[in-house]
């Protein structure tokens, strides 16, 4: 087993631990697809709504591992040429000028045509060489010595003819530059894609990977997100506004507010000296929980009601 995936641990306990060490509170399936990953060295697609953690995902195991992160954002028209490598066009005109002045005494050594084609040949294989290559994040994600963990972020955003391209990257580890050759990787990265299933995926990609679905969490577990990532908030209105979020969610929304806004909403309020939740001060700051205006407006009657359901959610027991 190859050093990178060594540096992980030998219990999806121990997995959970680490990665909450990275800031990044794991449900149980979250931990166990990792430690899945770790033993049988397969990519992991990870499905969910915007803002659920699936990228930070990525970020924390990096940053738990010690390994280099390598991001590939994904969108329509990604092809190979900005995502695995592409020739160093400029360097490549600045020795052809250089060689310019050589050419004709160069070819003048042959004797022949067929020699001269040749020497000429040659040279045009020294202008695609390792030496005019510039890798981009697939490329460097399999040439990292110690391993990497390499984030295919949005691969739904990707055409279909990238996702096919992505397969023998996945199965094996490996690249295939026409110019050069197989390129394979010195340690297998750890590969997390996601996907925020604005398109299906293709059932060759999905059964190379282990497949992670993170929803939106319960209270409980976003009350741990919340302490986590917001440590300077009161327990008390830490409470309370993760139970009004919860019951947010519970409207007919356009799109319901996600955990990044829920730590977003956090630190608006710790910035605000906020000690528990006021009508005025949820009016004045539900834009940064709910992004369009239908569903500040159609929250808007709902408010009292869920403000007062929050409040005695997490009063304390007399």
């Amino acid at each position: 087993m190859s050093p990178a995936w060594h540096h992980l641990p030998v219990s999806i306990e121990a997995t959970e631990r680490g990665l909450q060490e990275a800031g990044y509170i794991a449900s149980r399936p979250i931990a166990t697809a990792v430690y899945l990953a770790h033993h049988l060295q397969k990519p992991i697609l990870v499905e969910g709504p915007a803002g659920v953690g699936k990228t930070e995902l990525a970020k924390a195991t990096a940053a738990w591992l010690g390994l280099t992160l390598i991001r590939m954002q994904c969108y329509e028209g990604l092809d190979e040429a900005k995502a695995l490598y592409e020739w160093k066009y400029g360097k490549q005109l600045l020795y052809t000028q250089i060689l310019k002045d050589r050419l004709g005494a160069l070819l003048g050594e042959e004797g022949t045509l067929e020699g001269a084609i040749r020497r000429l040949h040659g040279v045009g294989d020294l202008f695609f060489s390792e030496h005019f290559l510039e890798p981009r994040p697939l490329l460097r994600a399999l040439r990292e010595p110690e391993g990497a963990v390499l984030l295919v972020d949005e691969v739904d955003k990707a055409d279909q003819e990238f996702e096919a391209f992505l397969l023998e990257l996945l199965s094996d580890y490996q690249v295939s530059i026409p110019e050069i050759g197989t390129v394979r990787a010195r340690v297998p990265p750890i590969v997390v894609l996601t996907s925020n299933s604005m398109r299906d995926l293709g059932d060759a990609l999905k059964r190379r990977c282990l497949h992670l679905h993170i929803g939106l969490p319960d209270e409980k577990l976003e009350g741990r997100i919340v302490a986590s990532r917001v440590p300077g908030i009161a327990e008390g209105l830490r409470r309370q506004l993760v139970a009004f979020v919860q019951g947010l969610r519970g409207l007919d929304l356009k799109k319901l507010p996600s955990v990044s806004e829920t730590l977003d909403w956090a630190r608006v309020l710790v910035l605000l000296h906020a000690r528990e939740l006021e009508p005025e001060l949820v009016r004045g700051t539900l834009n940064v929980l709910l992004k369009f205006e239908s569903d500040i407006e159609a929250a808007g009657p709902h408010l009292p009601d869920l403000l007062q359901k929050a409040r005695r959610e997490t009063a304390p027991a007399a």
